[in-house]
């Protein structure tokens, strides 16, 4: 869920996340009680719902306060897909979803949830680590077709033949057991269903501590990669927190998926639209890929 934009605004993050007493008050005078998104779980749950969340005992590292603050700050948090810079090469690999059932693994703000609902899903399932997350997401939803779920990837329980689309944006690479993941995701999938994910590319993953090699005067140089053929935990510091990823080689991504039994659809690697080079940064991004894009289908 890192992304490749971020920029300080504060004053629309205080806006679109009032603490919580604030934001109860708000609903209970504006929104119908089939309307209002729920906070405390499992037992705030309405008769309507427009989420449902359960508890679950792991934690996410997004749930701690200053993480989460300063996450909540980045543009795509704010501003949603249209910020997110992978965004316009990976909405138009999205199947149609009119009438399909759609699971996002690791919906965080549960932009693709609430997506999909729009492109005429009829059931959306967003499941998550973060409380925080989760909270944000209730808050912003109010399709009945989306629920939202407090649960990891690796604990969901995947029904088989259930889900015609699974998505996951940003979330894989916190995986370590990705072959795992990919058999469960291919037994829960309908015949014919669409699985499309989003994860931090490999050369990025196998950065050293994630980040450039600067000049004494401040200009970047390079990016440097080492240890890109020893797949396994990769600790960062990202938005001043200490954050543990796994980094997966292209190799294990791919056969993975297609040892899973997968057919590849496509395959892309991220690069910044025209309209978001004015940013601070962003033409650097094109030095290197920061994300991997895979559609494939059972």
């Amino acid at each position: 869920r890192d992304c490749l934009l971020s920029r300080g605004l504060g004053d629309v993050y205080k806006r679109q996340f009032p603490d919580r007493a604030a934001a109860r008050l708000l609903q209970s005078a504006n929104l119908a009680p089939h309307e209002k998104p729920c906070y405390n779980y499992p037992k705030d749950r309405w008769e309507n719902g427009v989420c449902k969340m359960e508890k679950h005992k792991k934690e996410s590292e997004f749930d701690n306060e200053t993480f989460f603050e300063e996450y909540a700050k980045m543009a795509r948090s704010v501003d949603g897909l249209e910020a997110a810079g992978e965004w316009h090469q990976l909405r138009p690999l999205f199947p149609a979803l009119e009438g399909k059932t759609v699971l996002d693994l690791g919906c965080g703000y549960g932009w693709h949830c609430r997506y999909a609902a729009e492109q005429g899903a009829k059931a959306v399932l967003g499941i998550d680590l973060s409380e925080k997350m989760l909270e944000s997401a209730a808050w912003r939803t109010r399709s009945a077709a989306v629920t939202y779920r407090l649960c990891g990837i690796e604990d969901y329980e995947y029904p088989e033949n259930t889900w015609d689309c699974v998505i996951s944006n940003l979330a894989l690479h916190y995986i370590a057991d990705l072959d795992t993941i990919f058999r469960k995701i291919y037994k829960t999938l309908k015949p014919g269903g669409t699985l499309l994910f989003n994860i931090e590319h490999p050369s990025f993953t196998a950065g050293v501590d994630q980040d450039w090699i600067y000049s004494e005067d401040g200009k970047i140089l390079y990016w440097p990669i080492d240890q890109y053929f020893m797949p396994g935990e990769r600790v960062t510091n990202f938005l001043g927190c200490i954050v543990k990823k796994q980094h997966h080689t292209l190799q294990q991504i791919l056969m993975g998926v297609l040892n899973s039994g997968f057919t590849l659809k496509a395959v892309e690697e991220a690069v910044p639209p025209e309209g978001l080079m004015d940013v601070p940064g962003m033409e650097d991004e094109l030095r290197r890929p920061m994300m991997l894009l895979v559609k494939a289908e059972k």
